[in-house]
């Protein structure tokens, strides 16, 4: 029982002390939730004070910029009605003007009529004085003007045509003189005949082979005529055709090296050399254009070009004729204002011909014109190339060009045989002029005759010696010889100091 009564105090005290922690706990809650409270509201209040000075802020910004705006609107409406003010003011000079160009332009046509008026009573009063109308006065003043200047004029037509005769005729030879001083090609003298060198003298035999079956072989794959017996150590070759020629010589020289000659041997070696001659010709014809520089030129007639290189004429190899004078053409066009390009190209081409003379009936420069039309050349080089000979007339100055170009290459200085001869000739007739004088010491014709180089021995010549012997030498070059253009004279004198250290 006592136990019972016992628990049951324990149970009240422990549940009235549990009631009394509760309480202070509540307590302290509240306490501390007021601290929070009052601590949230004055953050709160500072936020709002802060909200409350940004928006102020914001409000004047806005007001300032708002201000701002309305005066520079001010100023830019204030600056519109001034310059509407302006255009007016324009506007009103420009009527004002108007008004009085009207009025100075009626002042003025009143003027006019007064001067009409005037001149035509002036005019009546002088057909009364005079008793001749405007017409028949104007009639009489022409025919004793023309009386009075009639010989005048016929005097000054004749000296104008004269000096411009004269001046086309130097300047004439100034062109073609300048393309000639600037083209200087070697000559290549050439005939009919082509010598091959032999090894020894068995290789004779070979060649013409048992019974002559190797040497029969040979002229059947080339046509080409070798005679063995003729020249010792020589085979030569003979045909009117150069290619056939150099396909022979080819093939000769590649037999002679290999050593096996036998009609079958000479049928495979006939053929790489006729390859090689044909590459040789294509490439011949490239680098010829290549040269001159045109572009363009169809394959067929390239080929044909490159067989120039084994042609001559009165032993001018044709290909470097034409190249010099695509050369000179192209000068001379540039000169007088001609299609260069057209110039060139024809001058290049204009012998082509003479690759066909033998396979097609004509003259060579018919047959040019007529192979450059086949193959696509313009209509302008054909012309050009058929008419650089005198039997047809040269209708264009291109074609002119190349006729003149065509006489230049073949008879300056060196170009063929006869001339390269009589070339030599000038050459020592023009040194032997300036031995002739006291103190040379050497003396050399240069640059194709067209400069006398003179060394002379400076212990007999002084400087102004040297001055008046080169006046004396040109001036003896000028009364005894004949020439084209000008020779410089040109006399060196140097003083050489020799020493030896021993």
């Amino acid at each position: 029982m006592l136990a019972i009564v016992l628990a049951i105090v324990g149970l009240v005290v422990g549940f009235g002390a549990n009631a009394v922690i509760n309480k202070q706990r509540v307590g302290s809650a509240e306490e501390q939730t007021k601290r929070e409270l009052q601590k949230a509201k004055k953050e709160a209040e500072k936020l709002v004070e802060q909200a409350r000075e940004e928006a102020n802020k914001s409000v004047d910004d806005a007001r300032k910029e708002e201000q701002t705006r309305r005066r520079e609107l001010k100023e830019l409406e204030q600056r519109l009605i001034t310059r509407e003010e302006n255009l007016d003011k324009k506007l009103d000079d420009l009527d004002k003007r108007n008004q009085d160009l009207r009025k100075n332009e009626d002042e003025i046509e009143q003027l006019k009529n007064e001067i009409r008026e005037i001149r035509s009573k002036q005019q009546d009063k002088l057909e009364k004085i005079a008793k001749l109308s405007k017409a028949d006065a104007t009639e009489k003043l022409m025919q004793m003007t023309e009386r009075d200047v009639r010989d005048d004029l016929v005097n000054l037509v004749n000296k104008l045509q004269n000096e411009a005769r004269d001046n086309a005729e130097e300047q004439a030879a100034l062109i073609i003189t300048t393309a000639m001083e600037r083209m200087a090609s070697e000559v290549t003298a050439e005939r009919t005949i082509t010598s091959v060198k032999l090894e020894d003298e068995e290789m004779k035999g070979r060649i013409i082979g048992k019974e002559g079956r190797n040497i029969q072989a040979l002229q059947r794959a080339t046509g080409v005529d070798i005679m063995v017996d003729d020249t010792p150590g020589y085979v030569v070759l003979s045909s009117f055709d150069p290619v056939r020629r150099e396909v022979a010589r080819q093939s000769m020289e590649m037999l002679m090296k290999d050593g096996r000659i036998h009609p079958g041997r000479i049928e495979e070696v006939v053929a790489k050399a006729q390859k090689n001659v044909e590459k040789d010709v294509i490439r011949a014809g490239e680098d010829a254009a290549r040269e001159v520089g045109i572009v363009g030129i169809p394959k067929e007639i390239l080929h044909l070009l490159g067989e120039l290189k084994y042609r001559t004429s009165y032993g001018q190899n044709v290909l470097k004729h034409s190249t010099e004078m695509a050369h000179m053409a192209a000068v001379i066009a540039e000169e007088v204002g001609a299609d260069v390009k057209t110039a060139k190209y024809a001058a290049l081409v204009h012998d082509i011909g003479k690759a066909l003379t033998h396979k097609m009936e004509g003259k060579h420069h018919h047959i040019s014109g007529e192979v450059l039309r086949k193959y696509g050349a313009p209509e302008e080089v054909a012309l050009a190339a058929e008419q650089h000979h005198d039997d047809v007339e040269a209708t264009t100055v291109e074609a002119l060009i190349i006729r003149t170009v065509d006489a230049i290459s073949a008879a300056r200085p060196g170009a063929r045989n006869i001339s390269a001869e009589n070339f030599v000739e000038r050459m020592k007739d023009l040194e032997n002029v300036a031995n002739s004088f006291k103190g040379i010491e050497k003396s050399y014709a240069i640059s194709a005759g067209r400069e006398v180089r003179v060394f002379v021995k400076p212990q007999s010549v002084d400087d102004l010696s040297a001055i008046k012997l080169a006046r004396d030498i040109a001036t003896k070059i000028e009364s005894t010889m004949q020439y084209p253009g000008t020779i410089k004279v040109n006399v060196i004198r140097e003083t050489r100091a020799v020493e030896f250290a021993k």
